[in-house]
């Protein structure tokens, strides 16, 4: 904080947002998360099946990850840190991409995307529960403009036809991912993104080649061009995208996080234009203003008396700072 704002007894106006690096990990994260609906809807086009990809998806991210970490050599974790971080790959990352991309291949993408993305509200709600996260209204404004945003997105784009089974898989990723942004903001600050993001992805392929190999559904894709989409899925919308997140996570909370990472279904609607040339109507077009609002929202800075400012910082201190206690 600058010394003119951090002056004891001072009457003026103290500043307070998020961290604005924070902001923009997580906006990029969404964005790389986006443009996944693209990337896997033309490998399964190209033969690819679903585990098949994410197997190869999250082997692909491993050995990138591993070898940045070799040459930044990040200090070593807890032993804590790295059960954790294997936990939430081969149960929570692994669960979370097989019913997303499963409910994909029952349901159109705007209803699976509509299902999921009532995750923001259960990470919010969760965080309550726990006490990891003050009522603050702007972040109930920006909540509200992205659950508005997202229907009116969503909606405008069209249904589809609903499987009950699509349904409960897009509903059981909405509750893992939820589950997966709780825990994971539990990480501690000594924790290198990159490493964590590393054993998370080596997890998750472990996990999802296991079951490849059990039920024996391995495919490969039978045109070239799939394995181009797949190394961009492995390298955008895996490796950027998880270490943008957990480094996004960090600094702005799991509330924040999941509410700045709802630019994704915006991302997908403009990608699908530009690779598809899809039309957008006036309903997504607004849907997409809506939750772009909501990042501003979450912004905003709010001014209160100086000497106030560092009880605030406490109270209202998203989900990670009240977690090193």
């Amino acid at each position: 904080m600058p010394s003119s704002l951090a002056t004891t007894g001072s009457t003026t106006p103290a500043v307070k947002q998020l961290p604005r690096t924070g902001v923009l990990l997580c906006l990029v994260s969404g964005a790389a998360f986006g443009a996944a609906a693209v990337f896997a809807k033309e490998s399964f086009a190209a033969g690819w099946s679903v585990s098949s990809l994410l197997t190869v998806r999250f082997v692909v991210a491993s050995v990138l990850l591993w070898t940045v970490v070799a040459i930044r050599r990040p200090p070593r974790p807890s032993r804590r840190a790295v059960l954790l971080c294997v936990a939430l790959g081969a149960i929570g990352y692994a669960l979370q991409s097989a019913t997303y991309f499963g409910a994909l291949t029952m349901l159109g993408a705007g209803v699976v995307a509509q299902l999921v993305y009532v995750y923001p509200a259960l990470v919010f709600l969760m965080a309550l529960v726990l006490r990891r996260e003050s009522l603050g209204l702007r972040k109930v404004l920006a909540l509200g403009a992205t659950s508005l945003g997202l229907v009116l997105l969503l909606q405008g784009g069209g249904g589809g036809s609903w499987s009950a089974l699509g349904v409960l898989m897009a509903l059981s990723c909405a509750v893992i991912y939820a589950i997966y942004i709780t825990i994971a903001a539990t990480f501690p600050e000594t924790l290198d993104p990159v490493l964590s993001a590393a054993i998370i992805c080596s997890a998750a392929a472990a996990s999802l080649g296991t079951f490849v190999v059990a039920t024996d559904s391995w495919q490969l894709p039978t045109k070239p061009i799939g394995w181009l989409w797949m190394l961009a899925f492995a390298v955008i919308s895996t490796v950027v995208s998880i270490i943008t997140f957990l480094a996004g996570l960090r600094r702005v909370g799991p509330s924040a996080a999941a509410i700045l990472s709802c630019v994704e279904p915006v991302v997908t609607a403009v990608s699908s234009v530009l690779v598809y040339g899809e039309h957008l109507s006036l309903w997504q077009i607004a849907g997409g203003v809506a939750v772009l609002a909501s990042v501003v929202l979450l912004q905003l800075r709010r001014r209160s008396p100086a000497r106030n400012s560092r009880t605030e910082d406490v109270s209202d201190r998203d989900g990670c700072d009240s977690l090193r206690r």
